[in-house]
């Protein structure tokens, strides 16, 4: 069974077309207008072994907010219809990454319960390539959309590329953990509940 989904949205501040494959390689066709995140982008789909496109047209000439923001909300909404009824996953997932000085640990429940624990500090310094104040939006938007309970920590860093960039992977680790299939689990839904 094919575990893919596409999105459009369409805002009077951005214009999306987000698809996903949970099954895939990690190929990547990523363009935002914003090229450290799109390379962060690029970054989640190798270590998440998911196939990524995404298409941004926003107004970045305001800020990069609703770009980066409606990119999540996209991004959040494919990979919960590309779970379906999520019979056969893992569910959870929890990864440490470190890069240089920067350490990252993500943990995620995909309990269909939304909610994002942020402990992230980054320096916004003059080599910053992003306007780094938006990620939290980024993974609230993720966690509400894909209905996951998700609690991302930068436990050391200093330099902002290597803290964000810990952190995509932490949180592409972690989040291919929880979406994949185990065989133990075959059409069960993975909850006392019966349902996520």
């Amino acid at each position: 069974m094919s575990r893919n989904a596409k999105v459009s949205r369409k805002t009077k501040e951005t214009e999306l077309d987000v698809a996903v494959e949970l099954d895939g390689r990690g190929d990547a066709q990523v363009s935002t207008g914003i090229p450290f995140f799109d390379h962060m982008l690029e970054t989640l789909a190798k270590h998440s072994a998911l196939d990524l496109r995404v298409d941004c047209k926003g107004d970045l000439q305001i800020d990069q907010h609703h770009t980066v923001e409606d990119t999540g909300i996209a991004l959040g909404s494919a990979i919960d219809q590309a779970l379906g009824d999520r019979k056969g996953i893992a569910r959870a997932g929890c990864f440490y990454f470190p890069l240089d000085e920067a350490l990252a640990r993500t943990v995620v429940d995909l309990s269909g319960r939304s909610y994002l624990h942020w402990n992230v500090s980054l320096d916004q310094g003059p080599r910053s390539a992003m306007d780094l104040s938006v990620l939290e939006g980024f993974f609230k938007a993720i966690a509400d959309n894909v209905r996951a309970n998700l609690h991302i920590d930068l436990l050391t860093g200093r330099d902002f590329h290597h803290g964000t960039e810990a952190v995509f992977k932490s949180f592409a680790r972690a989040l291919r953990q929880a979406v994949a299939l185990d065989g133990r689990l075959s059409g069960v839904v993975p909850s006392t509940k019966g349902v996520l």
